[in-house]
């Protein structure tokens, strides 16, 4: 989950005979949801302050440049990282109408392992696989 977040969570270790997407799995998802939710806040916000500290007028164009490509470059992670959180909104909503976890493609459970790895997934691996088959076929 290292891609997900910085940090690291105990992954929910199911017992045999439990029920899929139980109020434990459920409340698991929701803290790690949250604690990214969180994480993506606080850098976006580090990010508004630094910024409008680090604001200079260099008299060197190259200088200038640089530092406008720079800020180009942070504001367009940040803009990712903002889309990301209403993601992260979505599936928390998902989680409180009893719908996360399953496919919306076909209906069936994604899984535990899939969750995991990637929390805000709404497709099971089959369907993401044909989706992306789909986006290369367009794409040609």
């Amino acid at each position: 989950m290292a891609a997900v977040t910085n940090k690291q969570f105990t992954p929910y270790q199911p017992k045999a005979d439990e029920q899929y997407m139980n109020k434990n799995q459920l409340n698991h998802f929701r803290k790690i949801l949250n604690e990214w939710k969180l994480e993506l806040s606080n850098d976006l916000n580090r990010t508004v302050h630094t910024m409008q500290d680090e604001v200079t007028m260099f008299a060197d164009p190259n200088d200038r440049a640089s530092q406008e490509s720079d800020m180009t470059l942070e504001l367009r992670n940040r803009d990712r990282e903002r889309k990301l959180i209403k993601k992260i909104d979505e599936t928390l909503r998902n989680i409180d109408s009893g719908d996360y976890g399953y496919c919306e493609g076909c209906g069936i459970e994604i899984g535990l392992k899939r969750l995991e790895a990637r929390p805000t997934a709404t497709l099971c691996i089959d369907c993401k696989t044909l989706d992306e088959m789909r986006e290369k076929q367009v794409a040609k």
